[in-house]
């Protein structure tokens, strides 16, 4: 029988020790053997050489200065935030929001820029994006030399390995090798990941997942999205490919096809009168659903009526989800859940009548309103996963 590869099973021992540090640090070289079931030999070597690459750190427990104390005092370990700094950004259509955090994925600066840049030529948005990256970079004094990758999440189909974007909102053009254009720009490496994997990471390492090696999310915001968390890693498709939730189909109409973004997508829920003047204002300025929410609570009934047709739309896919996956958590995020009650509601009661009885209470359904800054910490999450999470990984620090 063939055995494993002994240089992958070090990069995997290696990647799962560094993994363990930074969700339970500061934490022991024994509580590290337990939770990753390691030898403590192994992990003793492990530590040393993440030690000499300056990836983590030593911290003491107990006085040393203190004789009456016996014993040597106990050493934890913890990521070096000084290892390395990136920058995540979440594009959309009306805002662009930028982070630099540290190692540890702590935020060290943070940028707003509320411009519309769908459908304007590509070189404009990238011009724009640039631009962006270097201010929130400049802005703790450092330079793009001092950051060691970048992550751009962005709405719709993108291929992951390669940067290709097959399709967004964003862009005009469809097939765009937008991380070419972004690295030779920023001469950075650079990443190109879907909006929805961005948020994925972002709640598997500092929000509501944090807790979890497996879980979904749902994104509802401009195109519907997909996050598929298994054993700590993310799902995607062939090439790497995101998953566009909105074109998964509901069933057979008058008019064919009946695919989720047409119930619930955001110009589903808007429908005819996003063109109306008020309201046109602020589907442009990016405010849509916040409009419609002050609508809907003011008793708008064709509003009402959309908002339920599309809870009903993504409380039936939710429980198509968790019958494939039976995730312990199902976490939903985005623009649309400021529809409210009548878009909730509906939702569970359709979950509640669409789960399969065996399924009944194995995953919790949660419901997040996180903020663009959440989304680009995310963003920024996806870089540092790239940089020492992926055992194939071949940028940043050498791990």
């Amino acid at each position: 029988m063939k055995t494993a590869d002994p240089e992958l099973m070090r990069a995997i021992n290696r990647l799962n020790v560094l993994d363990t540090i930074r969700r339970h640090g500061p934490i022991s070289r024994i509580q590290i053997s337990e939770r990753t079931e390691l030898s403590t030999t192994t992990v003793s070597a492990i530590t040393a050489s993440l030690l000499d690459d300056g990836l983590i750190l030593p911290r003491h427990e107990g006085d040393i200065r203190n004789e009456a104390v016996r014993g040597r005092p106990r050493v934890m370990l913890e990521l070096n935030p000084d290892a390395a700094r990136v920058v995540g950004a979440k594009i959309a259509a009306s805002r662009m929001v930028f982070a630099v955090t540290n190692f540890r994925g702590d935020v060290l600066s943070k940028l707003t820029l509320p411009i519309r840049i769908d459908r304007q030529p590509i070189a404009v948005i990238a011009d724009l994006i640039e631009d962006g990256v270097r201010r929130c970079v400049v802005d703790i004094g450092l330079s793009l030399d001092d950051i060691d990758s970048i992550c751009l999440a962005l709405p719709g189909v993108i291929e992951h390995r390669t940067g290709h974007i097959r399709s967004s909102p964003i862009f005009r053009e469809v097939n765009i090798d937008f991380a070419m254009e972004m690295s030779g720009r920023l001469s950075t490496p650079t990443i190109i990941e879907s909006d929805a994997h961005a948020i994925t990471l972002g709640h598997h390492w500092f929000g509501k997942a944090r807790d979890l090696e497996d879980m979904v999310l749902i994104a509802l915001e401009q195109t519907l999205g997909l996050g598929v968390l298994h054993d700590n890693q993310l799902f995607r498709g062939a090439g790497g490919l995101s998953h566009n939730l909105g074109d998964l189909v509901l069933g057979m109409g008058q008019q064919g096809v009946v695919r989720l973004s047409s119930q619930a997508g955001e110009s589903a829920i808007l429908g005819e009168q996003q063109a109306d003047g008020r309201f046109a204002e602020a589907v442009r300025l990016g405010r849509g659903m916040t409009h419609v929410k002050a609508l809907i609570q003011a008793d708008d009934d064709r509003l009402i009526a959309a908002a339920v047709r599309a809870g009903e739309a993504v409380g039936l896919t939710v429980a198509n989800i968790v019958t494939l996956f039976a995730p312990p958590r199902v976490i939903l995020v985005g623009s649309s859940l400021a529809l409210g009650e009548p878009f909730l509601n509906s939702l569970r009661e359709a979950y509640e009548l669409a789960i399969p009885p065996s399924l009944k209470g194995v995953s919790e359904l949660v419901f997040d309103d996180s903020t663009d800054d959440f989304w680009a910490q995310g963003a920024a999450a996806v870089a540092l996963y790239e940089l020492y999470e992926s055992p194939w990984s071949t940028t940043g620090p050498a791990l």
